[in-house]
């Protein structure tokens, strides 16, 4: 057996899968972020700890599985952030994650020296205060005393597995999504860390995610209630491995869109995938040889659960089903009301900080059902504008498999397939996607049920397809063009007001 943890944003879920990595059972443990003015969004390191050791021990009990079958463990996690550790691999303080946008300074100067384009074409991703790299030297920058403690830098999952087995190591899809990782060359980038004047030997050895990275130190199986023979894999960043659970492993397995706090479209390629206007970047995939092509915004599903809780009577249980699904009547018409899902700033396509979330259009007659379906509405003309920026450099996206907690209920996918002209389709794994894909990689690395990562395909299957209303789409492909044209208006006064 086989236990995977992902560490998302808002919990931790751990999930029981057999050898050859089907889904047995699962649990989630939530925790709090911090996000507030200025950009700041924060976790405790030790949050997640606390979490993995409470779901594995849930997930053991409920599930009623013999802790001795147990032989596997890997992780999963959230990209892009920065957890600072001391000597003793101590968090020095809260890790700033993914959606913090805090370092632009930073950034400016990253690519006044490399020059942006240049720094593109070597990491497969933009300069942006969304990345670890740039929010490593924030730290630095602004806190000189918690930086005089540091000596080693990782992401989320990296962390886990050190309190795991006591090895600080990293795999190459999180590398790449540090902003310190040559693809080319693949390793650390000499060239970026002497910009960002970093000491290389702040950042963990890299090996590849099915590498077996040690056994459960002894009291940390005790406090899981494992066997201390259980072999803890590395695993990978959350994007590529909800490729790997959604089935898509190879260039012919077409794309798909994770609908989570943030939101992403993505596919598996050959090489990276460079746009020429640098609207998407290209993560290193957990499956050897291969990139994973991907266009992230900030708030996709995050934006439908803040509407759900602006709306709601008490916000602290907001019924998101339920208000997504009386915003889907096909009589619904948002008539001229658009939504910038911008409540975090953006990454693709603008890779804008100073973004904004603003209604647009707003008239007396709107009501809850119209904000809703007007939310629903513009994280599909912002994935649009995503999956054009892909066709455009070549890719063929043809329909989409859709994935994530958002993916549950059928409005929204509805919504996406009109908006998009493509079919949508749900599969049976949704919101286990990263755990899936984290139970394939070990059981590959550990070489268990499966002889390698093409077995994926067979783990789970599509239950529904949405297709697209021509009539609809039509539609939709003018209000798309206003939805581009309210940003771009509206883009200059962003700037000028969180100045």
């Amino acid at each position: 057996m086989i236990i995977a943890h992902d560490l998302g944003t808002t919990g931790n879920k751990a999930s029981l899968h057999d050898d050859d990595a089907r889904l047995r059972a699962s649990v989630t443990v939530p925790y709090p972020a911090h996000f507030a003015a200025g950009g700041i969004a924060e976790q405790d390191p030790r949050d997640w700890w606390a979490a993995v050791v409470e779901a594995t021990r849930r997930l053991v009990h409920e599930s009623g599985v013999d802790p001795a079958s147990v032989t596997g463990l890997v992780v999963s996690g959230q990209m892009m952030g920065a957890v600072l550790l001391d000597a003793q691999y101590e968090p020095v303080r809260p890790a700033i994650i993914w959606a913090d946008t805090r370092s632009t300074a930073q950034t400016a100067r990253l690519a006044a020296s490399l020059g942006e384009e240049a720094a593109y074409r070597m990491l497969g991703h933009r300069l942006n205060p969304t990345y670890s790299v740039e929010k490593i030297m924030w730290v630095r920058d602004n806190e000189p005393d918690t930086w005089a403690r540091v000596r080693h830098v990782c992401v989320a999952k990296d962390y886990i597995v050190q309190r795991l087995t006591g090895q600080l190591v990293t795999d190459r899809s999180d590398a790449s999504g540090t902003n310190a990782y040559d693809q080319a060359a693949g390793t650390w980038s000499g060239t970026l860390l002497a910009a960002a004047e970093l000491d290389v030997r702040l950042f963990p050895e890299i090996v590849e995610s099915t590498h077996v990275v040690g056994h459960l130190l002894p009291s940390v199986a005790a406090s899981l209630g494992l066997p201390a023979t259980v072999r803890v894999v590395m695993g990978g960043g959350d994007g590529p491995l909800a490729a790997v659970g959604s089935g898509i492993v190879a260039p012919e397995d077409g794309a798909y869109v994770c609908l989570g706090t943030s939101s992403w479209i993505s596919f598996v390629s050959d090489a990276p995938v460079l746009d020429p206007l640098m609207r998407t970047f290209t993560f290193n995939n957990v499956v050897p040889n291969s990139f994973v092509p991907t266009a992230t915004m900030q708030a996709g599903g995050g934006s439908v659960q803040w509407i759900a809780e602006a709306l709601a009577e008490n916000p602290s249980t907001p019924n998101v089903a339920g208000l997504v699904a009386a915003a889907g009547s096909a009589d619904l018409d948002t008539e001229g009301l658009y939504f910038l899902p911008y409540l975090l700033g953006e990454r693709a396509p603008y890779w804008n900080p100073d973004a904004r979330a603003a209604f647009v259009g707003l008239s007396r007659h709107h009501g809850r059902d119209h904000l809703t379906r007007a939310v629903l509405e513009g994280v599909a003309f912002n994935l649009l504008t995503c999956i054009e920026a892909f066709r455009e450099s070549g890719a063929t996206i043809d329909r989409i498999d859709a994935v994530g907690g958002g993916a549950l209920g059928d409005t929204w996918l509805q919504v996406l397939a009109d908006v998009w002209g493509v079919s949508v389709r749900r599969r049976s794994i949704v919101e286990e996607a990263n755990s899936l894909g984290a139970a394939v990689t070990a059981a590959v690395g550990l070489g268990l049920g499966l002889a390698d990562f093409s077995a994926a395909r067979a783990l789970s299957e599509v239950t529904a397809e949405f297709v697209p209303d021509a009539g609809r789409h039509s539609v939709y492909r003018t209000r798309h063009g206003e939805f581009v044209d309210a940003y771009e208006h509206l883009e200059p006064w962003f700037t000028r007001s969180t100045r």
